[in-house]
């Protein structure tokens, strides 16, 4: 079977996988704190890479993997993609580089929803045995939150007797849902979210169209966000929302619908309608809210978005009430997946709800 064949949980939609990447962009003191401490001989056996979703965890902990692997002094984590090692890394074919990710049930043949336990005694045996070719060994977990109890109490073993010349590169949206005992075990590299700067560099280096700086405040700094925005035209999906709640007090339902109809869309390769929609709207409110607070974010998301927010939310007490719409949507749009509601007829009905509330905030 070949790559582009098998169902990977750590690939992004409408992005490529993280393998691919030329480099890392950004991050440049993390990267420096790193290869400091692994220059000093205090290479520590177990990393934590935490940081926002979507910020280049993945993308950095594959380059540290590489690094660790070609075992050759460097002041950069540059190294040569068409070596051997980067050959064998992409085809999934180094056997001294160990993958944990949530894996497909040979069952319904679809990806489970957790990490389980069988997957870590996997990557026990990996550590037992003697890699092919010597040296290091390097293992990726990601992300180690989607590890269930079970799981995590199995990885338990290998920080508390790390096994010798073994790095485990683990990868955390929520640190702070992993168990103590594995943070205290880790030394962390926390990735900040990426800067317009870097993110306009990302986008050119994948060719991805779209405004580095409305990508960048939307996404709110995750390149796999605005990846997902570019290949849904979030952007342009972002613009709708403002230009139909720019019309309040009235309220142009034909552009509601058209919203409403475009959540209602068959999901495809590069994500959810619905999901994409609601995601939006919640972005949209939490901007809002953080006007009524702090004045409307600059840069703006779309064309007249600092002027409707500084209308809809001039002061803390609309701050408060777009605070509460974003938590109500939120739980709306849960329990309306939950039990099967028609998208279109739940996005419709939250975008009547939310032009009605302006008049009692």
């Amino acid at each position: 079977m070949s790559t582009d064949e098998i169902i990977e949980a750590d690939r992004v939609p409408g992005a490529p996988h993280p393998r691919f990447a030329a480099g890392v962009i950004g991050h440049d003191a993390t990267i420096r704190d790193f290869l400091a401490t692994a220059g000093a001989g205090r290479l520590h056996h177990g990393w934590l890479l935490s940081g926002p979703r979507g910020t280049g965890k993945a993308t950095l902990a594959r380059a540290l993997a590489k690094w660790l692997l070609a075992d050759q002094p460097a002041a950069t984590l540059s190294t040569d993609p068409d070596s051997p090692l980067s050959r064998r890394i992409l085809a999934l074919s180094e056997p001294r580089l160990h993958l944990v990710r949530r894996s497909v049930d040979d069952r319904t043949g679809r990806l489970r929803s957790e990490i389980t336990v069988d997957d870590i005694r996997k990557l026990l045996s990996f550590f037992r045995l003697s890699a092919a070719e010597g040296g290091r060994r390097v293992a990726i977990i990601d992300p180690a939150d989607e590890m269930n109890r079970n799981a995590a109490n199995a990885l338990l073993k290998i920080p508390e007797e790390p096994p010798h010349d073994a790095v485990i590169l683990l990868i955390s949206h929520q640190p702070a849902q992993l168990l103590p005992t594995i943070r205290s075990r880790c030394r962390e590299l926390r990735l900040a979210p990426v800067s317009a700067t870097d993110m306009a560099r990302i986008l050119d280096r994948l060719q991805a169209p779209g405004d580095p700086d409305r990508l960048t405040a939307l996404s709110g700094g995750s390149v796999g966000e605005a990846l997902r925005l570019t290949g849904q035209d979030g952007l342009e999906t972002y613009q709708a929302i403002i230009d139909l709640f720019a019309t309040l007090p009235g309220f142009d339902r034909k552009a509601a619908m058209k919203l409403a109809d475009l959540a209602g869309g068959r999901a495809g390769p590069d994500g959810d309608p619905f999901d994409l929609v609601v995601t939006l709207l919640d972005r949209f409110l939490s901007r809002a809210a953080r006007a009524g607070l702090l004045g409307p974010p600059l840069p703006e998301a779309a064309d007249g978005e600092a002027d409707l927010l500084r209308r809809l939310s001039p002061d803390d007490r609309s701050a408060r009430g777009w605070a509460a719409a974003q938590a109500e949507l939120s739980a709306r749009a849960r329990k309306g997946r939950a039990v099967n509601l028609d998208p279109s007829a739940l996005v419709l009905d939250m975008l009547i709800g939310l032009a009605n509330r302006p008049a009692t905030l």
